[in-house]
């Protein structure tokens, strides 16, 4: 009779997909097929049960950890002695004292509600083990609250009747607050939806539902945290931009940004005018790097009059660290958008989704001639808007040159 993995065997695999194993070598590596370290791996949405994997070392008190304070505690030292000894502050061996005692009974060394000394020998009668602290710290890790999902089944089938109706999980959290405004125990947040679906438990949402999400993902797919991009010295941030820009009643203001081809390893630059959306095109034919930017939006927006070029707004990609250089030759500020804020720059995102028509994504840009991008923007430019009143963006920009703005001056 077949019993299945062990846990032993199940735990080996969950510390090598921590340590970045993928789940079918993982699952070779303990002794079962790749497949099976796959389903193991889906069936869990990517996160085993915490009694199977252990805590990251440093993030909680260890075994060794805590007999080294039940060895510090036989030798007399003080609180802060053990706190040395294991690397850790002297507040966590008291509270590690007083959550794992043995007995009712507080010691005298480890007062409730009053300041604790932390010198001085402490008590031998302190009844502490460290087995049965670790064992503790083991069964509240491994304890799991039940959801409100699993808790309430009117909400439950709620939630699941519209998920099969292809409503996101934001929008039948905001939904259901409309739609019972009285009944509290009705609403859920969205987390709540997407924690249901991708980890898997009694009463939560059947995983099959993850098909109705627009990505239709198994499995959640994590933040890229640790690759955002780096700062950049110096930047503007958007915030501390006029607010004459937000409102477009003046022209001058521009944004910018990369369009990128196959691989990220060739692009286009894109300049756009915000209030008559005309276009700008910069040939980038060798790389995208900083100085090759620099030259070319030095080169192209010297063509056009200082009037009409007052301020640029941009991402936070490295490609602009030479923006310093920008900004003192062509007398321009410049100011960065917040980190993922695409919105920020709806005129330039609009344009390039624009300009996917003539250069595909995954095609190498780095092959097109400046005089084709030349006459990608010239017909981008004579496209009638419906928010100009249907001029083009070329009629616009040249009743512009012909009546450029009046410019304030001091005396």
């Amino acid at each position: 009779m077949s019993f299945g993995p062990s846990r032993s065997v199940r735990r080996g695999f969950w510390l090598l997909i921590r340590a970045g194993v993928p789940p079918t070598l993982a699952g070779v590596a303990v002794g079962v097929s790749r497949s099976s370290g796959t389903r193991w791996f889906v069936q869990a949405g990517g996160m085993p049960s915490l009694s199977l994997v252990p805590a990251l070392p440093g993030r909680h008190l260890s075994l060794a950890d805590r007999e080294a304070i039940l060895a510090g505690l036989s030798a007399g030292w003080c609180y802060a002695a053990i706190g040395r000894q294991i690397g850790r502050s002297t507040s966590t061996v008291i509270r590690e004292l007083e959550v794992n005692r043995l007995d009712a009974r507080r010691p005298a060394a480890v007062p409730l509600g009053r300041r604790v000394r932390t010198r001085g020998p402490l008590p031998r009668e302190l009844n502490y083990s460290p087995v049965v602290a670790q064992r503790r710290f083991e069964q509240r890790l491994a304890r799991r609250r039940s959801s409100k999902l699993a808790d309430n089944p009117r909400l439950h089938a709620e939630v699941t009747a519209r998920l099969n109706s292809k409503h996101s999980p934001e929008q039948i959290s905001l939904r259901l607050r409309t739609d019972f405004p009285d009944d509290p125990e009705m609403w859920v947040s969205h987390e709540t939806i997407y924690r249901s679906l991708y980890v898997q438990g009694k009463g939560e949402l059947k995983r099959e539902l993850t098909r109705c999400l627009r990505t239709g993902r198994a499995v959640r797919k994590p933040r890229r945290d640790g690759q955002r991009q780096p700062r950049i010295p110096n930047m503007v941030n958007i915030s501390q931009r006029p607010a004459e820009v937000a409102d477009r009643a003046l022209p001058g203001h521009w944004e910018g940004d990369l369009i990128l081809g196959k691989n990220g390893r060739s692009a286009i630059g894109t300049l756009v005018e915000r209030k008559t959306r005309f276009t700008t095109l910069l040939h980038l034919p060798g790389d995208h790097t900083a100085i090759t930017i620099r030259d070319a939006m030095i080169t192209a927006m010297s063509q056009i009059p200082r009037q009409l070029r007052k301020t640029l707004t941009w991402d936070q990609g490295p490609e602009m660290a030479e923006h310093l250089k920008i900004a003192d030759a062509l007398d321009l500020d410049i100011y960065f958008c917040d980190p993922a804020s695409p919105w920020q720059r709806g005129s330039n995102e609009n344009t390039n989704g624009l300009l996917r028509q003539y250069f595909p994504k995954g095609t190498d840009l780095s092959g097109y001639h400046p005089d084709y991008l030349a006459f990608v923007a010239a017909e981008l430019n004579a496209r009638p808007r419906k928010t100009l009143g249907w001029k083009t963006p070329a009629e616009a920009f040249g009743e512009l040159l012909s009546n450029p703005p009046i410019v304030a001056t001091t005396a």
